[in-house]
């Protein structure tokens, strides 16, 4: 608290005037209450905010949130590579592309990773998760150990066998980016050079109350939140990383959230997909499994309009089980499971487009602040806010019991659990091992365990056969390089 004649003590005129000029002079209200080390803390807060573009975000997103929204259509059947009309021919002429884009060092990868394991009861980073895996790897391990292999195939499908590195860039946040590179420190980079994983942070916003104003959280500091996945845009900018990609000749960048136990880093049939197609951004989806599941779909807005993604809980329930009587699949069937390929100059472009419109989705929060638990609203973005403004969109379709085994929820939840992730990785690599030749032995019910591949071994269940013809294997074991 301030002392004796500390109280006389204003805060500077400056930000004083900068602050009524956006109505946030609020912000000093504890100023008199405060020790001088408590007024350089709230003095160096505030100093930190952009006022301007705080400003413009949030009348613009007020302003859009207001609109009325064009009736969600569903995509055309065109837009999407369906898993059965995909002939084999296509998908090695697409992995071989690919492969050789990789070889070429046109692919980099950024990881979405600014969450903490909070609903999952840790507080570490979601990546530093351990899903109970015969191996005890963690996510981020998984995800590094997939893009050593790569870089493995890449180089093995070279005439001179030359070494290729994919960078990485892992996206952190304000909570989560020292322990993340404490965690990569610790583990030496997973095998990986530490040259080709950069570390950048998304953005944060002001928590705002109903009335427009910053909420403080502590008499001396804003309360603020993470700006959503979609800061990932303007957090590649700011941190320099597409200029750092546009140095090592980078063409394509595959983007994807942290979350997901079965992803396939900087998958070479996907790239090849894109190459091909020529399209700014392509996103992989899966089939709905039942009209109300809760993932959001892919769907235009307006009929002739933009690529949008509409959460499920915005599609009306008639649209959610409406029946496309051609292909008998739900009309809206496209689900979006957080993994995105872009060119490169594509997100030179839409990063500018973003910033110009300024327009984050608006939502209704609790948020603790000095005064108590108040209403109020955070800002952010999303990742697929970015499809209204490519000229095209590509959709391909993809297993969810190869590719998508997300972890959202706590044990004990119904679905999307680390649990549930860890079976569906197991069940997968048990089915490569048997492909392969493999025999399994077990003491509890198969469905309750299985194989673990090491991705080192194997990406995408290649190359298992030396490993597991005729070889018996007891349930649980992790087969590793």
């Amino acid at each position: 608290m301030g002392e004796a004649g500390e109280e006389d003590v204003a805060p500077p005129q400056a930000l004083l005037e900068r602050l009524k000029d956006f109505g946030q002079e609020q912000c000093l209200g504890h100023w008199k209450e405060l020790s001088p080390e408590e007024r350089d803390l709230v003095v160096r807060d505030l100093e930190t905010l952009d006022l301007p573009r705080i400003d413009r975000i949030l009348k613009q997103s007020l302003y859009a949130r207001d609109l009325s929204i064009p009736n969600a259509e569903p995509v055309p059947e065109a837009s999407v590579s369906t898993l059965e009309d995909r002939t084999l021919e296509e998908r090695e002429r697409w992995w071989n592309s690919g492969l050789k884009a990789i070889l070429e060092g046109k692919l980099a990868v950024v990881l979405l990773s600014g969450g903490q394991g909070t609903r999952l009861g840790s507080s570490e980073p979601k990546g530093c998760f351990n899903i109970r895996l015969p191996s005890g790897k963690s996510l981020f391990q998984l995800q590094a150990e997939r893009l050593l292999r790569l870089q493995k195939l890449a180089s093995l499908s070279s005439a001179d066998g030359r070494i290729v590195r994919i960078p990485w860039y892992i996206m952190t946040s304000l909570f989560t980016a020292d322990t993340t590179q404490i965690f990569f420190e610790r583990h030496n980079f997973f095998g990986l050079e530490r040259e080709q994983v950069t570390f950048f942070q998304q953005g944060t916003v002001p928590c705002i109350s109903k009335q427009g104003r910053f909420i403080m959280e502590t008499p001396y500091q804003v309360a603020r939140a993470p700006d959503g996945n979609g800061g990932v845009y303007s957090a590649l900018k700011a941190s320099k990383c597409l200029e750092d990609m546009a140095m090592r000749g980078v063409k394509y960048v595959d983007c994807f959230g942290v979350d997901n136990a079965l992803v396939r880093v900087a998958d070479p049939m996907f790239l090849g997909f894109v190459i091909e197609k020529d399209v700014p951004c392509a996103a992989k989806v899966v089939k709905k499994a039942f009209p109300q599941e809760k993932v959001g779909v892919f769907a235009l807005r307006g009929k002739g309009g933009p690529m949008t993604v509409v959460e499920y809980s915005d599609l009306d329930a008639s649209l959610a089980y409406a029946i496309n009587q051609e292909s008998g699949r739900l009309l809206f069937s496209w689900g979006n499971v957080c993994m995105h390929m872009f060119s490169l100059a594509f997100l030179a472009d839409v990063t500018e487009e973003l910033e110009k419109d300024s327009i984050y989705h608006v939502a209704e929060k609790k948020i603790p602040s000095v005064e108590g638990t108040l209403e109020g609203i955070k800002l952010e973005q999303f990742i697929f806010d970015s499809l209204s403004y490519a000229s095209s969109v590509a959709l391909f379709e993809v297993l969810r019991e190869e590719e998508f085994a997300p972890i959202k929820n706590a044990n004990g939840a119904n679905v999307d659990t680390p649990d549930t992730a860890r079976m569906l990785l197991l069940n997968l690599h048990t089915r490569w091992v048997i492909t392969a030749g493999g025999f399994i032995t077990h003491s509890v019910p198969l469905h309750t365990t299985g194989v673990e591949v090491s991705p080192l071994c194997s990406y995408a269940g290649e190359g298992l056969e030396e490993i597991c013809r005729n070889r018996t294997l007891h349930a649980p074991c992790e087969i590793s390089a």
